[in-house]
C-alpha cells in the first residue's frame, strides 16, 4: 500500500513502518498478517470475536481496579470492547484464521481494534496509538497464550450450550414420534435383509435413544473446558503479571460471560496441553457418527418413493432434479450427513494438532481453534434444521410397512420356539416355492389361525420383551 496515498496513514512496530487505511480501526500487525497470512479468504468466527472482545474487558476491568490503568483510557477500553462483543466492529477483525504465531495476529487485531476505538471515544482519531496503545494498554499483563485459549474455551462453552439445547429438542421430536408411531408395525432390517417384525416408534425411540447419549455427553463437555490459563501470560508462570491480577480477572471474566470458568491450578499445563479440546472434539464425533447414522436411515426408508421401501414420508423441502419434473430428494439428511462428515474430520485435525505442540506451548492453536469452532457451529445449525425441517413433518407409511411384513417370511421366526427351526425352514421354503405371503400359508398348513396370526402382528406383541405365558398359550390355540 501506498504510503504517501491520502486513503492511509503511517504505524510503526518493531519491524518499523507499515502503511495502513486511514479508515482502519486496526494497525501495522494486521496490515502484516494480512500480507503474510491470506490463506483462505475466511474469517475469525464471530463467537470467537465475541469471546476476545469479553477477556479484553475482563483484563481492562481487573487493571483499573488493582490501578494499573487509567480509568478514562479503561473505560474508553471497556466502551470498545462491548461494541466488539456485539458485534459492531466485527468487520474491523480481518486476519485469515489460518496463521502463525500460535494466533498472535489474531490477539493483536482486536487489540488495535479496540485502541482505535477506545482513542476515538477519547475524543481523538483511531490511529492514535499514544493515546490507547494496543500492547501498553489493552493488552496489558497479558499474552496471546494465555488470552486465545481462554477466549476459545469461552467461545466453545457458549456454543456448547447452544448445542446442548437443541440437542434436547431433537431428542424431543423423535420422542414424539416414537409414541405417534408405537401402532405401525414394519420389517426390522439387519445387514440391509428383512429381519423380524417390529414398530416404527422403537425405530424412532432408538434414534431418541442415541440423541439423549448425545446430550448428556455435551452438557458433560462444560467440566472439560471451564479450567482457564488467563494469567498465566507467555508460559504459564505468570511473568509480566501482578499476582493480584491473576487471582482476580479469572473471576472477572466469570461475571462478564456468565459461564462457569475457573483458573487452572497448574497455569503450565493449561498453555501447554491442549488434550481437553481433543476429548471435546472426540465428543462431537461421537455426535456426529449417530446423526449421520440417523440421517442414512431417514433416507432410507423414505426411498423410492415407488422403487425403494417408502416406509416413511420425509416432508418436501425443494425441488430434487433440474431435468425430472417431481422428483423430490432427501435434502435435509443429506445435508445433516455432510455436517457430520466435516465434524469427523476436524476431529481428526485436532488430534493430530494437539499431539504436534512442542514444549511450552501449541504453535498450532489457530487450527484447533478454526476446527472445533466450525464443527460446534455446523452442528448448531445441522440439529436445528434437521429437527424442524425434516424430524418433525416425517408421516408414516403404514400400508407400505403392512405390505412388506406380510411379503417377508421373517414372520416365521416367531414360531421357532414353539414349533421347531426345521419346520420353519420348510415353511420359509414352501414360501418361496409357492409365492404365497407367510401369513397365508401358516394358516392354510394349520400351523396357526387367522386370528393367532393377528395376534402374532399385533403393536402390543411386537413391543414385548420375549414370550411368556399367554404367548405360549396362543400358540397352542389355549385361552390365556
Amino acid at each position: 500500500m501506498d504510503a504517501t496515498c491520502p486513503d492511509t496513514r503511517i504505524e510503526t512496530d518493531s519491524l518499523g513502518e507499515v502503511a495502513v487505511p486511514a479508515s482502519a480501526y486496526w494497525g501495522a500487525h494486521t496490515r502484516r498478517a494480512l500480507d503474510h497470512f491470506p490463506s483462505s479468504g475466511q474469517r475469525i468466527p464471530a463467537p470467537f470475536v465475541r469471546a476476545l472482545a469479553l477477556v479484553k474487558r475482563a483484563c481492562a476491568e481487573t487493571n483499573v481496579s488493582l490501578k494499573y490503568l487509567d480509568a478514562s483510557v479503561g473505560e474508553a477500553i471497556c466502551a470498545a470492547c462491548d461494541e466488539l462483543a456485539q458485534g459492531d466492529l466485527g468487520l474491523q477483525i480481518v486476519v485469515d484464521p489460518f496463521q502463525g504465531g500460535a494466533g498472535t495476529s489474531t490477539n493483536m487485531n482486536v487489540n488495535e481494534v479496540i485502541a482505535g476505538r477506545a482513542a476515538e471515544l477519547l475524543g481523538s482519531h483511531r490511529g492514535d496509538r499514544g493515546l490507547v496503545s494496543p500492547l501498553d494498554h489493552v493488552n496489558l499483563h497479558q499474552s496471546t497464550n494465555d488470552v486465545y485459549p481462554t477466549a476459545l474455551k469461552v467461545a466453545a462453552l457458549f456454543l456448547l450450550k447452544e448445542l446442548e439445547t437443541e440437542t434436547g429438542h431433537l431428542q424431543q421430536a423423535f420422542q414424539v414420534k416414537e409414541t405417534a408411531f408405537s401402532s405401525v408395525v414394519k420389517l426390522g432390517r439387519t445387514q440391509m435383509m428383512d429381519a423380524v417384525p417390529m414398530t416404527l416408534g422403537m425405530e424412532f425411540g432408538a434414534f431418541g435413544e442415541a440423541i439423549a447419549r448425545d446430550r448428556w455427553r455435551v452438557f458433560k463437555c462444560r467440566e472439560r473446558l471451564k479450567q482457564v490459563n488467563l494469567g498465566g501470560t507467555a508460559v504459564g508462570t505468570g511473568l509480566g503479571a501482578p499476582r493480584a491480577y491473576i487471582f482476580k480477572v479469572v473471576e472477572r471474566l466469570k461475571a462478564l460471560t456468565g459461564v462457569v470458568i475457573a483458573r487452572s491450578e497448574n497455569l503450565v499445563d493449561a498453555t501447554q496441553n491442549l488434550d481437553s479440546f481433543v476429548e471435546v472434539s472426540g465428543i462431537l464425533k461421537a455426535y456426529a457418527a449417530n446423526l449421520v447414522k440417523i440421517a442414512s436411515d431417514l433416507r432410507l426408508l423414505s426411498s423410492g418413493p415407488h422403487g425403494g421401501l417408502g416406509e416413511i414420508n420425509l416432508p418436501p423441502r425443494q425441488a430434487g432434479s433440474s431435468i425430472m419434473a417431481g422428483k423430490v430428494n432427501p435434502v435435509i439428511p443429506e445435508a445433516v450427513i455432510q455436517v457430520g462428515l466435516r465434524t469427523m474430520a476436524n476431529d481428526q485435525m485436532i488430534g493430530a494438532a494437539a499431539s504436534m505442540g512442542q514444549l511450552d506451548l501449541n504453535h498450532l492453536m489457530p487450527l484447533v481453534a478454526h476446527g472445533l469452532l466450525e464443527s460446534l457451529t455446523l452442528l448448531n445449525g445441522a440439529v436445528k434444521t434437521f429437527r424442524v425441517h425434516c424430524v418433525e413433518g416425517i408421516t408414516p407409511n403404514a400400508e407400505a410397512c403392512k405390505a412388506h411384513v406380510a411379503a417377508s417370511d421373517t414372520l416365521l421366526t416367531a414360531l421357532v420356539p414353539f414349533i421347531g427351526y426345521d419346520r420353519v425352514a420348510g415353511l420359509v421354503a414352501k414360501a418361496k416355492t409357492t409365492g404365497r405371503s407367510v401369513g397365508d400359508l401358516v394358516v392354510a398348513e394349520g400351523v396357526l389361525s387367522s386370528e393367532q396370526v393377528a395376534a402374532v402382528l399385533s403393536p402390543k406383541r411386537m413391543q414385548k420383551l420375549g414370550f411368556d405365558a399367554a404367548d405360549e398359550a396362543l400358540f397352542k390355540g389355549e385361552k390365556p
